[in-house]
């Protein structure tokens, strides 16, 4: 939505767009990309009784080197954990817990692939068991490759899910859009809120599996909002 007499893209907040009543479905490549890039939407959209669930993508266990397969089942059912703590902290104890649809970390299932094609089945049958309206995940234009089949999948399930699902980016680490029709705003997170929600994420900022990817906290922390963008305003 471009404004006429300016010609700039128009900001809207979310509880005065066309999607003030959406259900709304949150996917995160990783777990701790649900609270850094989405986390005051998922609390927005709880505290309304609008947040049909979150998806997280990935096992995770490419953040650290493995030593073995006991040690790599247990990174994963710690960053399930983690992500499961982290969004109650944004969404209330009576969240739905996280689905996790364990794609292997950093090794994206391509397009049109059957991992690809279950996965989206998938999410199509969760937006129409949810009744969901709204999806929010990652932009193609993310520099992660599992952020960008994040985006593949969720357009995908969306076309798939036999009911009017818009899909919208949210920006972990990337830069916004250019290529944007319409752009919304979440309510900021009250102080505090979003550092809370990740410091769920342990495994990923601390040494507590050793030498491995540390969150750029203060980089991750900087913004009060989310801001959503749509890629096709009418579609």
């Amino acid at each position: 939505m471009v404004s006429e007499k300016t010609g700039r893209l128009a900001t809207l907040a979310l509880e005065r767009s066309p999607w003030r009543s959406a259900r709304w479905l949150v996917i995160a490549p990783h777990a701790d990309d649900e609270t850094l890039g989405a986390g005051a939407l998922i609390h927005q959209t709880a505290e309304a009784g609008r947040l049909a669930g979150v998806v997280i993508l990935t096992d995770g266990a490419g953040s650290h080197d493995h030593s073995g397969a006991a040690f790599r089942a247990r990174l994963i059912r710690t960053r399930r954990l983690e992500a499961g703590r982290a969004v109650r902290r944004l969404a209330g104890d009576v969240a739905a817990p996280p689905v996790f649809l364990g794609w292997p970390d950093a090794q994206p299932a391509s397009a049109g692939s059957m991992m690809f094609e279950a996965s989206a089945r998938r999410l199509a049958a969760l937006c129409r068991e949810r009744r969901v309206d709204a999806i929010a995940v990652t932009g193609p234009d993310d520099p992660h490759c599992d952020h960008q089949a994040a985006a593949q999948l969720a357009r995908r399930a969306a076309g798939m899910a036999r009911r009017p699902v818009a899909v919208f980016d949210y920006i972990v680490w990337g830069a916004a859009p250019a290529e944007t029709k319409l752009r919304i705003t979440t309510r900021p997170l009250r102080a505090g809120l979003r550092a809370y929600a990740l410091s769920a994420h342990q495994s990923q900022l601390t040494p507590m599996f050793g030498p491995g990817f540390r969150l750029e906290t203060a980089r991750g922390l900087r913004a009060a909002s989310d801001t959503l963008y749509r890629r096709d305003a009418y579609g």
